[in-house]
């Protein structure tokens, strides 16, 4: 707007001063262009209210953006006007003798000419193109969050409870072989059970093996990640254990925030564990047959192998002895008890007495173990008590006063989608008693309370980007219609997604967020010289009208599409990077790309024609051919 003003006032009188000019144009686009920068702060105030592991991935990003364009918006109004004043010297290049705003003009002259001419038209135009996008964005999938590309891959087979360790060995180490016979394999690292640590209560019969992969250009030809992994789910079918596929890093955050090792997770709860037990195995049979399942897996509550001290009470009263010094003597013999505690200097240790393993290794040794009576005598414990093998749940787990256990499954579908055609199958297949139901959880979980909270919070941040676009322009149709371009911008993001495959996740809807505010940008854009031109022509018949808001559009097409140029010449790199975090960038940028290209073409299209039949309604009706 400089540049035009100065090459007007350098073409005239010259009767203001120079800086008196430069002033008077960043004034007439200072307002606007501070709200435009405030609109695209306010659009991302729903990446604020995210919680768990959404909000604490995408929140550094609503943060960083949030500041910088907060501050933005501060020196646009504070700092650009001195430096224009300051910097912008010598004689101002026309229009004309521009070759890129000579090529602009005209390609977009034509376009112009006839969309204030056949302006109805047009619009129903525009109008059915957004109603032809919503076929195509029902049918996009939905997911919590896209598989993220650690480079790395997690299997986690599970076997049925009661394992012993030289079995558990033994498979592990087939399973290692059979993953390195593969050419994109590099190195296999396999465990079975837990770590020495109180924060991996892993069973034996949970097996977690760490696949690294070589870089993607040593694979063969062609081949996909997805490909990969079903190459490799094919080759490792072992009996009796479903396999699992997902991230390290990810699988781990997962089980952290939601319990669940695998993507989708079902809680059976219910007052008895027989019961959980047989809904759960009823469940497992019923998602193999759901498509796109990749395996189904239900806890077994069995698994735990325990010894039980059946204290005989009479046995105990004749020698004088009660419940609890008979289990004293079991807990000195097997587990051990601190007796007292030596000091050593600074330090002190506690002293654990307990039998030497030989005493305590089989059923007879612990029948064996001694109990002191009142009156000094040592009797074997099997006199008083009966020694007693029984199986039982090797763990247990509770909610709400409800115990319960999980059906794990993994899929290669959308987890929304997915879910929805495994509870139809479900509810076929499985009844359940009185007392107990289902909860699905999981990724699943997760994606819903996204869901809930950004269906509340999106609503009242277009509400709030409103009023404030009524605030800068004093007008509610005009902020109406620069909010006319979020429609227009969803048309270019959701064929945009579909043409890439991409899902419908919380890192898209984090991409659709911010691209409301750059729609708001562009509108406002647009609608500025739009604007200036009605004010300079000040039209009094419908022939005037036409030829200023093609001045409005035309004149000033290199600012527009300066504009859009930068948005998307600073989010394609982000569109063709690679490697770990770049899925999840990837589907930020997407909607954010397609919405901003279509959001201008349809805004360079839409826009001159609403504003001639907003403005123009009034205005007496001349023959169009008066338009330049």
């Amino acid at each position: 707007n400089v540049h035009k003003r100065l090459e007007r006032w350098e073409a005239g009188a010259r009767a203001t001063p120079r800086t008196e000019v430069v002033t008077q144009a960043l004034m007439e686009v200072g307002r606007p262009i501070f709200f435009s920068l405030l609109v695209i702060t306010v659009a991302f105030l729903p990446v604020f209210t995210l919680e768990g592991t959404e909000g604490r991935l995408f929140k550094p990003l609503a943060y960083t953006k949030t500041f910088s364009m907060a501050f933005a918006a501060l020196l646009s109004v504070t700092l650009v006007p001195a430096v224009a004043a300051l910097f912008i010297r010598g004689k101002i290049r026309t229009e004309a003798e521009n070759p890129l705003a000579r090529l602009l003009a005209a390609a977009y002259g034509p376009v112009c000419r006839f969309s204030l001419r056949f302006r109805w038209p047009i619009l129903v135009a525009a109008g059915l193109l957004v109603a032809a996008t919503v076929p195509v964005a029902r049918r996009l999938g939905h997911e919590f969050m896209p598989p993220l590309n650690e480079g790395t891959l997690l299997y986690m087979p599970t076997a049925v409870p009661g394992m012993s360790e030289a079995s558990a060995g033994d498979v592990l180490q087939r399973m290692d072989r059979v993953l390195k016979t593969f050419p994109e394999v590099s190195r296999v690292f396999g465990k079975a059970g837990r770590f020495a640590t109180p924060t991996d209560p892993a069973p034996l019969e949970m097996f977690e093996t760490v696949v690294q992969l070589r870089p993607q250009s040593e694979w063969p030809t062609g081949e996909s990640w997805e490909a990969l992994v079903g190459k490799l789910d094919t080759a490792m079918r072992f009996t009796g254990m479903p396999n699992v596929w997902w991230m390290p890093i990810q699988t781990r955050t997962e089980m952290l925030a939601t319990g669940v090792r695998t993507p989708l997770g079902i809680q059976v709860l219910g007052p008895d564990l027989d019961g959980i037990d047989r809904v759960a195995r009823q469940i497992e049979a019923a998602l193999l047959e759901v498509p796109g399942t990749r395996s189904a897996f239900a806890e077994r509550a069995g698994g735990g192998h325990y010894l039980d001290f059946d204290v005989d009470r009479v046995a105990a009263a004749r020698y004088g002895l009660n419940v609890e010094d008979v289990q004293d003597a079991v807990e000195i013999a097997i587990g051990g008890k601190t007796v007292t505690t030596t000091v050593e200097g600074r330090e002190r240790y506690p002293v654990t007495v307990r039998y030497a393993r030989d005493f305590r290794s089989t059923l007879p040794d612990l029948e064996r173990v001694l109990v002191a009576t009142p009156d000094g005598a040592q009797i074997p414990l099997g006199q008083v008590a009966r020694l007693v093998s029984r199986d039982g749940p090797a763990m247990l787990r509770d909610e709400g006063g409800r115990i319960y256990s999980y059906v794990f499954a993994d899929t290669d579908r959308p987890i929304a989608d997915y879910v929805e055609d495994a509870r139809r199958i479900v509810s076929q297949r499985v009844s359940l008693p009185p007392g107990y139901r289902l909860e699905w959880t999981g990724q699943y979980r997760t994606l819903e309370r996204a869901r809930a909270r950004l269906a509340f919070v999106v609503p009242l941040t277009l509400l709030v980007i409103f009023l404030l676009l009524v605030v800068n322009s004093g007008s509610a149709v005009e902020a109406a219609l620069v909010m006319l371009a979020v429609p227009f911008s969803l048309v270019g993001a959701f064929w945009l997604l579909a043409l890439l495959g991409y899902n419908l996740s919380v890192a898209v809807w984090v991409g659709i967020i911010a691209l409301a505010g750059l729609d708001a940008e562009t509108g406002i854009v647009m609608l500025l010289y739009l604007d200036l031109a009605w004010k300079e022509r000040a039209p009094a018949t419908r022939a005037e009208a036409r030829a200023a808001i093609f001045e409005g559009a035309v004149k000033r097409i290199r600012p527009k599409m300066m504009t859009v140029t930068t948005i998307v010449a600073g989010l394609l790199p982000v569109l063709w990077s690679h490697g770990t975090g770049a899925d999840v960038m990837k589907r930020i940028a997407a909607p954010m790309v397609g919405g901003v290209v279509t959001s201008a073409l349809l805004e360079l299209c839409v826009y001159p024609a609403l504003y001639l039949t907003w403005k123009g309604r009034r205005l007496a009706d001349q023959p169009p051919d008066l338009v330049p």
